[in-house]
């Protein structure tokens, strides 16, 4: 039931800070589990909707075929992390291919990524920078599979 994990994400450049924080939850991850980042650069410039299209474009084409695609979308459905893990291990146990999510860049993900994926999930109404979306989602992945294995990480909330 190992599946791997995918993020798939835009941005223009890696920021070492962010990148180091990111690459030791995944390092947590993949104790568990095989987990890959998948940065996507995508070669149109400026800040409108032939860069967010591009960017839709690249990062497409860097999803593993077949996946599970999950957009991560702030109109998306909002989980509790206890529903991550469980839907995280129903996923991982029903579908036998990889489970990748998707992020996009300062200006989002363009409509044909988010239609074409197979579900959109939300950290909530506010708008988080990409690379901070990307840390979240790789602590909640990791909480996630603490969870599901009964790790003591994730604590009750009161």
């Amino acid at each position: 039931m190992s599946r791997e994990i995918v993020v798939v994400w835009a941005g223009r450049h890696l920021r070492r800070g962010w990148e180091e924080l990111c690459a030791d939850y995944r390092r947590r991850i993949a104790r568990h589990v095989p987990v890959r980042d998948q940065p996507v650069k995508a070669r149109a410039g400026g800040d409108g909707a032939a860069r967010r299209r591009a960017e839709g474009q690249a990062l497409a084409a860097a999803l593993p075929d077949p996946c599970w695609a999950i957009a991560l979308d702030r109109r998306g459905r909002a989980l509790s992390s206890e529903e991550l893990a469980e839907h995280l291990g129903r996923l991982r146990h029903d579908w036998p291919h990889p489970v990748a999510f998707v992020i996009g860049s300062d200006l989002g993900l363009d409509e044909a990524i988010l239609g074409a994926a197979r579900e959109r999930i939300s950290f909530g109404p506010m708008v988080l920078g990409h690379e901070l979306a990307r840390l979240v989602l790789y602590e909640q992945l990791y909480r996630a599979l603490c969870i599901e294995r009964g790790i003591k990480y994730h604590r009750q909330p009161f």
